[in-house]
């Protein structure tokens, strides 16, 4: 079974505001490693190929990341496109395989190979995998996991409710019904479909870690979780992850967990508590940070 994959990271990240104005959210570092990078390494692992990432916002440094990723096409958008008029824009690129679409501030650990499997087992156009996440719980689904709509409609209530992951597969055709240029909504285009009674699959996640960086909390929680399942605490130890090449003064105290990146620069007697600090970032001596991302 091949696949093909497009990684959707145009989006101007506002609710991570202000530190999406010095970098784009997908390449914000999860655990030291752009997240970008990772979705790469997931969807190469299934065998997809091509792999289009798209660009926008800070566009120029998602292709100086790029540079050294030869196998994947950087399709460059003057104008935000939306999640479908990326897609329709990259189309030409694409050849009659299923498109696996990623959106590119999600962490995850979902197969790309089961999304397919079950994608060919649908045998519809178009398969999302959901999963149950009640903060996020809006798309209303049939016994038989096929899509009724997207909680924009009001008087809609019946039914199982599930969430989006931000993970779906779709058939190079339906991209067709977008228009060839400009912004275009794929959820609009999947609700179209519904009305013309051409089913929409779900494909329902379980036993998975999923998280989305849509907001500064949400990424130092993103953290939070991962250095525990890391290393689990004990006894009052920090979980930590300090890059090899960071300089981390005497008297420091880091606490609960903390995340330092390559080239950092702690100074003497700061006090860091769930703190992130980017590559190349320095924290002035005596500083005491909570919660917090460091950036520069």
């Amino acid at each position: 079974m091949s696949m093909q994959a497009m990684i959707l990271a145009a989006g101007l990240g506002t609710r991570l505001r202000p530190y999406t104005l010095m970098r784009p959210k997908p390449l914000f570092p999860v655990l030291n490693h752009p997240l970008l990078l990772r979705h790469l390494d997931q969807v190469r692992q299934a065998g997809c190929a091509p792999i289009v990432v798209n660009a926008h916002h800070l566009a120029a440094q998602i292709a100086g990341l790029l540079v050294s990723e030869p196998d994947v096409v950087l399709q460059t958008e003057d104008e935000i496109l939306g999640t479908g008029g990326g897609l329709r824009q990259a189309l030409g690129r694409f050849g009659p395989e299923p498109i696996l679409v990623v959106n590119g501030d999600i962490f995850h650990n979902i197969d790309p190979r089961w999304v397919l499997a079950g994608h060919r087992r649908n045998g519809g156009p178009v398969t999302l995998v959901l999963h149950d996440y009640p903060r996020f719980n809006q798309v209303a689904v049939n016994a038989d996991l096929t899509i009724r709509s997207f909680g924009r409609q009001t008087d809609d209530h019946s039914g199982q409710r599930l969430a989006f992951t931000g993970i779906h597969v779709v058939e190079p055709e339906i991209l067709r019904r977008l228009p060839a240029s400009g912004f275009a909504d794929i959820i609009s285009c999947y609700e179209g479909l519904i009305q013309d009674q051409i089913p929409v699959h779900g494909l329902v996640a379980r036993q998975h870690f999923w998280s989305d960086i849509g907001t500064p909390m949400d990424y130092l929680d993103l953290h939070g979780l991962l250095l525990g399942q890391r290393r689990p605490h004990r006894a009052g130890q920090p979980a930590l992850l300090v890059d090899q090449t960071a300089t981390v003064g005497s008297g420091v105290s880091l606490k609960d967990w903390v995340c330092i990146g390559a080239g950092a620069r702690i100074g003497q007697n700061a006090e860091l508590t769930r703190v992130v600090v980017w590559e190349g970032a320095q924290v002035e001596p005596g500083a005491k940070l909570s919660d917090a991302i460091v950036t520069a």
